[in-house]
């Protein structure tokens, strides 16, 4: 290590932010989540602040836990990575902004499913779309 104090970074905050909407969708409080991971829930809460970094193998643990792929963690993680080396040094992942016109990369719409899916029967999922479409002035 370098000695350097840890500073979060853009994907540090966006994993943090996933890993804390897929325990949410799973109805899963931060205590819970730490003991399938074999953690403390102050280790939760700064994973999911982004005060402290995820490592690879406890991203994997986490995804385990949370039964999603890894790749949910980096869902809606916009950017690049540079081409060609500067000044001897490896390439940097850079990150933009994030696309705000699509829902899709929303936390709240991936909720917003969830719930749709939980409820118990076709006719309630029928009647909050017949809501939705009456509120967007489709019907």
């Amino acid at each position: 290590m370098s000695g350097k104090p840890y500073t979060p970074n853009a994907i540090d905050e966006h994993i943090g932010q996933r890993m804390q909407l897929r325990r949410v969708m799973m109805g899963l409080s931060q205590k819970d989540l730490a003991k399938l991971c074999g953690v403390t829930f102050q280790q939760i809460q700064k994973y999911e602040c982004a005060g402290n970094r995820i490592s690879a193998s406890r991203l994997f643990e986490l995804s385990a836990a949370l039964e999603t792929p890894v790749s949910f963690f980096f869902a809606g993680l916009p950017g690049y990575m540079e081409r060609e080396p500067r000044n001897g040094k490896l390439p940097k992942v850079r990150v933009g902004d994030q696309d705000v016109s699509d829902p899709l990369a929303k936390n709240e719409s991936l909720q917003i499913i969830n719930l749709y899916w939980k409820l118990p029967s076709d006719a309630q999922r029928e009647t909050v779309m017949k809501l939705l479409r009456a509120l967007n002035g489709q019907e």
